[in-house]
């Protein structure tokens, strides 16, 4: 009788192990664990974004490549989901596992996500170290051999063949034309204090869509014509932002700070420059989506959606919101203000260097709160702690649409926007996650 119970626990224990690897059924204990592997990926993903400083935009490609790989691979082993091979432009089959082998989907997925990521970085040693230390976790498990190298490898392959998607999206064709040249016309955009870097990304509109029809397919209307006559509607929009900054109260500053999120902001100090690294928008976005799919205790495969779909927005978001910047190329208050209004006017952030209409910042807000309430509801209320490890507090919020409404009035406060562009922003950006919303479906 022992003998027999102690084969039955033995039994139960092996099946225990690869009920972990083998699906994601939310009765295995650990399921959670595997979730957190995928968020902690993540988190690696933006920390290595921030140290290697890429603009808003490419760091949208950053994050939209390994979520797709990832996504791709736990559908393998969760039948309700479907590919989304067909529904994204140029997205072609994806490799299929062996049949009738034993693999870790959680294990691919992670290793697809890290090696997709680091293709798309530039510290790479970043991403190996994370990854080293993943696989050793995963190698705990004591699954058989076979099928931890036959899961790497599998996440492997899925990862090339993502990458030779990424490769052909115009991005390194970008890198090749034209920088950005200053018109002679001070209605249009130069480059601004402290350090007048060029404008950023200025082809970026001509980067392959995944979901829109064009970059232009809900082009704003243009912003208000440039009249510095007094009393004309663009120096009363100018004057509000001069207003405002000038009476800023400190729950607006805080507000500003908080939705700042950019990547490199200067100071400067006599003869020394040294700059403070901060996360992208986008990537302030994705951690609101871990921080959603943490709340809900949500498993591995409602997580990967969830990263898929949110950065799906944020990449279609940015190549609308850069294809309207490049072409209304709208100066920014800083320079109205400094030249026809007050010479000693700051802004309360660092102006951003690239056009005005639209901010980026709603835009991608809008997107990713509509995005985020279709996969967890209205009225999703959680505290952002995005901010804590760079000195800012927590700021909690009834919804994604109020969060987002807030990212988008911050620019305002911040001295960076003139209104049009915040409220056209983010009916632009709800626009565009409508769309993926109706033509991408993750659900059969």
């Amino acid at each position: 009788m022992k003998n027999r119970f102690l084969i039955f626990g033995i039994i139960t224990c092996f099946f225990v192990l690869f009920t972990a690897c083998e699906s994601t059924n939310s009765n295995y204990p650990a399921e959670a664990n595997t979730a957190d592997f995928m968020h902690r990926s993540m988190k690696n993903l933006t920390d290595v974004i921030v140290n290697d400083i890429f603009s808003p935009p490419v760091a949208s490609r950053i994050y939209v490549y390994p979520s797709v790989a990832a996504y791709e691979i736990m559908i393998q082993d969760n039948p309700d989901y479907q590919s989304l091979v067909g529904q994204l432009r140029d997205f072609k089959s994806v490799p299929q596992p062996e049949a009738g082998l034993e693999y870790c989907f959680p294990l691919a997925a992670v290793h697809a996500f890290c090696q997709t990521g680091k293709a798309l970085v530039f510290a790479e040693d970043k991403m190996e170290a994370f990854e080293a230390e993943i696989a050793k976790e995963f190698a705990a498990m004591k699954m058989p051999q076979a099928v931890y190298d036959r899961s790497i490898a599998y996440g492997k392959t899925v990862s090339k063949h993502i990458l030779a998607w990424a490769d052909t999206d115009n991005y390194k064709e970008t890198r090749t034309f034209p920088k950005y040249t200053i018109p002679n016309d001070p209605g249009k955009w130069k480059p601004t204090p402290p350090d007048y870097m060029d404008g950023i990304e200025p082809a970026w509109r001509e980067m392959r869509l995944m979901v829109l029809d064009s970059a232009g397919q809900f082009a704003p209307p243009p912003p208000t014509p440039f009249d510095t006559k007094k009393g004309s509607k663009f120096m009363e929009e100018t004057m509000e932002v001069y207003k405002v900054v000038k009476e800023v109260k400190e729950e607006e500053k805080a507000i500003a700070q908080f939705w700042d999120c950019n990547p490199f902001v200067s100071h400067h100090k006599g003869h020394v420059m040294f700059a403070t690294k901060k996360i992208t928008p986008g990537g302030h976005w994705v951690n609101i989506a871990s921080l959603a799919a943490k709340q809900t205790n949500a498993d591995l495969m409602k997580s990967v959606e969830t990263y898929a779909m949110v950065s799906i927005s944020l990449f279609e978001g940015f190549i609308s919101c850069w294809d309207e910047k490049y072409r209304s190329n709208l100066v920014r208050p800083e320079s109205v203000i400094n030249t026809f209004v007050d010479p000693e006017w700051l802004p309360v952030l660092q102006t951003p260097p690239f056009p005005e209409h639209t901010s980026g910042h709603s835009v991608v807000s809008g997107a990713s709160a509509v995005t985020l309430t279709n996969l967890y509801g209205e009225n999703f209320a959680y505290d952002d702690n995005t901010e804590v490890e760079y000195g800012l507090p927590v700021r909690s919020f009834k919804s994604f649409h109020e969060a987002a409404e807030e990212a988008a009035i911050s620019r305002l406060y911040g001295g960076i926007h003139y209104r049009p562009a915040i409220d056209l922003g983010v009916t632009q950006g709800r626009s565009i996650a409508q769309l993926i919303a109706q033509r991408v479906k993750t659900k059969k």
